[in-house]
């Protein structure tokens, strides 16, 4: 059965108007954002090599974009070449392609160091996605057949200033807005009519912060819903109904690896940037006041796509391996080496790490001790067309019993129940 979803975001109940199937994947870190699926009825330890694969696909186009599966469809950016960058669909029963449709070309293809691929994770919502490439190409497309329903330029159409990896941010669909961050001083951050293209309004940051690598969320605090998002020179949040600058918090901005993206719970937000030290603030009762610092150390999460909460645990990886603290006072519980940095999700008491360098790992989520219930490396892994320095850096996804896992070209899919 369809139906909205509601979550506990920050210090209220944040309903967001994604419609799709509860053990579905619709957008960058599961159903609420947070990295956490609420699935259930997944196994609890793997046996020796793994779980069951179903199928491996490869050509995918190339890229780091994690992918969201709703129903019977995987929706993915690839790129092929400098001059092509799709968002395409692929049978969950197989991996076949079953459309595809281009958005534009690869932005900022001289970065230094040099990864210029597709980066961003697809929204879907009902009938529609929203997908955006790294160029800042921005559109809405029918999930049946791909056809696009309208399309923006967040360069062109908005003055927007990417960082230097390019765009990265995985649209936020909130009731009928749309939320993307074209960065820079015009419209640092923007909400769009989700059906027709249509801004609603502007928000330029004081500062003109460019745009980072991290995407949005949804928080209510101060009796206010408010849109926290991760920028080029720190943390900020503006309110939801008219897009007004409420708050930043540059204590976690002085880098330009800015691109975990947020974690709230409990009304407190925390954000770091890529091997740099987390920061846990306590947001405000007044709405224009400037949050409360709680903590700012290293030795806590900070790699790539952002971080997890359970209970009141925090859960993430950083370059000296999977660490879990405790959320508010940020006291480290336990340090595991051997997991190393990657991406984190969760469902139950379990948590999923795709480390940097390709294996896949399965965790109690536990503040007591690291104890891990499974490891395997996918096989027949691409080889990276940079070196030592591409690593897997795609998000997992679990939807409907099955563990996704992207790299590079490639993309399998694990049973992940046991039946």
């Amino acid at each position: 059965m369809r139906k909205q979803r509601r979550l506990a975001c920050a210090s209220g109940a944040v309903l967001l108007s994604l419609v799709a199937h509860a053990a579905d994947w619709p957008q960058w870190r599961g159903p609420l954002r947070n990295g956490v699926s609420a699935e259930t009825g997944l196994l609890q330890e793997w046996p020796k090599g793994g779980p069951r694969l179903i199928w491996q696909v490869k050509n995918i186009g190339y890229g780091y974009a994690a992918p969201s599966v709703v129903g019977n469809r995987i929706y993915v950016l690839s790129n092929r070449g400098l001059d092509n960058e799709f968002v395409q669909a692929l049978s969950t029963v197989d991996g076949k392609p079953v459309w595809a449709t281009t958005l534009g070309k690869v932005g900022n293809p001289e970065q230094m160091p040099t990864f210029p691929a597709a980066r961003s994770t697809p929204t879907v919502d009902g009938a529609l996605l929203y997908a955006l490439g790294s160029d800042g190409d921005l559109a809405c497309v029918r999930t049946s057949d791909g056809t696009i329903q309208w399309k923006k330029n967040l360069r062109a159409d908005f003055g927007g200033v990417p960082g230097k990896w390019a765009y990265s941010e995985s649209p936020l669909v909130d009731g009928d807005a749309l939320i993307v961050t074209p960065g820079g001083p015009q419209t640092t951050i923007v909400a769009l009519n989700k059906k027709t293209g249509a801004t609603i309004w502007k928000s330029a940051v004081p500062g003109g912060d460019d745009a980072a690598y991290a995407s949005s969320i949804v928080v209510e605090a101060s009796g206010r819903r408010q849109y926290v998002q991760f920028l080029a020179k720190g943390l900020v949040a503006v309110n939801a109904k008219t897009g007004e600058f409420l708050w930043r918090y540059d204590a976690t901005g002085k880098g330009n690896t800015n691109i975990p993206s947020p974690v709230a719970s409990g009304g407190y937000v925390y954000t770091s940037l890529s091997r740099g030290p987390g920061g846990l603030i306590h947001l405000a009762a007044a709405e224009h006041a400037a949050p409360e610092q709680v903590y700012l150390q290293r030795g806590l999460p900070n790699s790539i796509g952002g971080s997890v909460v359970i209970g009141a645990t925090h859960f993430g990886t950083n370059s000296d391996g999977l660490v879990a603290a405790d959320w508010v006072t940020g006291k480290v519980l336990w340090q595991e080496a051997s997991a190393g940095a990657g991406s984190i999700a969760a469902a139950g008491n379990r948590l999923y790490i795709h480390t940097e360098d390709g294996d896949v790992i399965l965790v109690e989520a536990t503040p007591e001790a690291y104890r891990e219930k499974g490891r395997f490396t996918p096989p027949d892994r691409p080889k990276g067309a940079r070196g030592a320095m591409e690593k897997a850096w795609a998000y997992p996804a679990i939807a409907n019993g099955r563990l996704y896992i992207r790299e590079l070209d490639s993309l399998w899919a694990y049973d992940i129940t046991g039946k």
